[in-house]
């Protein structure tokens, strides 16, 4: 998706049960270019665990951010939400209850951005990921009290 819009909030429900590779990974993404993105994902290591994290490139360098979860673990919710330039992503297991992944300034990221869902398998592999109960929906993020707007 494509938009302008300065606040705003997409929920989405990932399944990624087909995953069996190293780094197979599916989520959510931000993309301005090859240089400004933003992502959270599930990345996919072993039979015993795979890494839920995020990444956050600003002006060529990434600040990498996971921990370790369970490989049973096969859906997953994720909530994007926009505050000017500012963007927070959480995680869901039940799509209820959300715990704060990431928050992050985008240096590039005040105006038109592009965001939505991704999977990808970069190794020799490939797996079936699920994105569904897409929605876009008013700013759930909330100012810190007595924060304003930039």
């Amino acid at each position: 998706m494509e938009t302008e819009e300065k606040y705003f909030s997409f929920v989405v429900k990932t399944d990624f049960h087909g995953s069996h590779h190293r780094f197979d990974q599916c989520g959510i993404v931000m993309y301005l270019d090859a240089e400004n993105w933003l992502k959270g994902s599930v990345e996919y290591e072993n039979e015993h665990f795979q890494h839920l994290g995020s990444v956050v490139t600003n002006h060529g360098y990434s600040d990498w951010a996971t921990t370790e979860i369970s490989s049973d673990i096969k859906t997953m919710w994720y909530r994007f939400s926009r505050r000017e330039d500012d963007y927070c992503i959480e995680c869901s297991q039940d799509g209820i209850h959300f715990s704060q992944m990431r928050i992050c300034h985008m240096w590039e990221g005040a105006g038109r951005i592009r965001f939505g869902i991704y999977a990808c398998s970069p190794e020799e592999s490939s797996f079936t990921a699920v994105f569904t109960d897409m929605k876009l929906m008013d700013c759930v993020w909330k100012a810190h009290d007595g924060q304003q707007p930039d």
